[in-house]
């Protein structure tokens, strides 16, 4: 079987992301790309925002067959990821990027959300000035999640109104989970390739 690299799953926050967000940017680096579009990205509906994120993986897996995903999320998208990956243990999401997460306590559903360790590698992106999470929260959070963290200073909600149009730390992450994904499949696919020129 040919070796297939992790597809890139975008779950923009509110309002969806715009054309000149860095997540539009992102999805457009990578062909296979898929977003997650909400019914009405103006309603911060966390199951509901859950749901849709289990919804696009199973429709994706039924037009373009199984694979595994590295999920980029920002703002409200964050938290329903979270929501996703608590509630799916078996989802194929293989690793995921929060970046710049909403303030769960805005929303009243901080209780709704996984306060442990989650089951896949993550890292979390935040800012010492986003309005919308503090610094101190996004830590508290990544370590709850069990999540790496970085602060990228003071770089507002990391959007396009903040200047983010590109964010090349997003992609330099999809490069780096796509390299490991390939050097836990390369003993697979090296073994034949390895004992033929041994003999």
């Amino acid at each position: 079987m040919p070796y297939s690299a992790p597809r890139v799953l975008i779950i923009p926050g509110l309002h969806d992301s715009g054309p000149a967000h860095w997540q539009t940017w992102l999805q457009g680096q990578y062909r296979d790309a898929r977003r997650v579009t909400q019914r009405d990205p103006s309603k911060p509906q966390l199951e509901r925002w859950a749901e849709r994120i289990q919804r696009t993986l199973e429709v994706a897996a039924t037009s373009d067959g199984q694979g595994e995903w590295l999920a980029v999320a920002h703002s409200f998208g964050c938290l329903a990821l979270a929501r996703h990956l608590a509630e799916q243990p078996d989802s194929p999401i293989r690793e995921a990027l929060f970046v710049a997460p909403a303030e769960p306590d805005k929303f009243g559903i901080a209780e709704a959300l996984p306060h442990h360790r989650l089951s896949r590698r993550s890292r979390l992106l935040a800012s010492s000035n986003d309005p919308w999470m503090s610094a101190a929260s996004a830590a508290r959070w990544a370590h709850r999640w069990g999540a790496s963290y970085s602060n990228l200073g003071a770089v507002g909600h990391i959007n396009a109104e903040a200047g983010f149009g590109p964010l090349p730390a997003a992609k330099s992450w999809v490069e780096a989970a796509r390299a490991r994904h390939a050097a836990e499949q390369r003993p697979r696919h090296a073994e034949f390739r390895e004992w033929a020129f041994a003999v």
